[in-house]
């Protein structure tokens, strides 16, 4: 299999966040169900420019963008919002369910064949890596369950647009630390 082509870190973002802008943005100006059938389309697009680019999909944004597609579907369809907002609880349970099934069933790290040509540690740090990633998808599962339950519609998308990601992204660089104490020294990866 062909090395995918590197792209560009700015472009790769909006590739990824952008759909949820654009969910955001029609939900605020129009409604939920609108903002879920805008919020289809918007994935089908990054995955498509995605593509083009990299001639490959990402095994994590394709998982997300079937599952917004069914649960999105379903919401448009039934005309339910509970479905678009069980999304994140579903994907987020499907990841830390892999990740754990990886460390248990198979007694592999499976964030190490995701991350491996970017982060070079040694077994003991993927492992604990993989399952702190686990632990934290089974969190961000349990918060969409808190606040989709708990509070407006609209509270619930501003929180999934402006709530999780900043999460993720300090949850991450607290993960700092046990890849500096893991880091293989020597070991060249290709940072894309």
């Amino acid at each position: 299999m062909a090395e995918p082509k590197p792209i560009n870190p700015m472009l790769k973002l909006a590739l990824e966040l952008g759909p949820l802008v654009v969910f955001f943005v029609v939900n605020a100006r129009v409604d939920l169900l609108t903002a879920t059938g805008a919020f289809m389309a918007a994935t089908v697009v990054a995955l498509a420019v995605s593509y083009l680019l990299q001639k490959r999909l990402p095994l994590m944004p394709v998982v997300t963008g079937v599952v917004v597609l069914i649960f999105g579907g379903l919401t448009l369809v039934l005309q339910d919002e509970l479905f678009i907002k069980l999304k994140p609880t579903i994907v987020n349970l499907l990841f830390a369910g892999v990740l754990f099934a990886g460390l248990i069933i198979w007694k592999r790290p499976l964030l190490g064949l995701v991350l491996g040509s970017v982060i070079a540690i040694d077994d003991a740090g993927w492992r604990a890596l993989t399952l702190r990633w686990a632990f934290f998808f089974v969190f961000l599962a349990v918060l969409n369950e808190v606040v989709w339950r708990n509070f407006s519609s609209d509270t619930w998308v501003t929180f999934k647009v402006f709530g999780v990601m900043p999460i993720t992204i300090v949850f991450a660089l607290a993960q700092i630390p046990l890849i500096e104490r893991h880091k293989l020294e020597g070991v060249k990866t290709d940072g894309t």
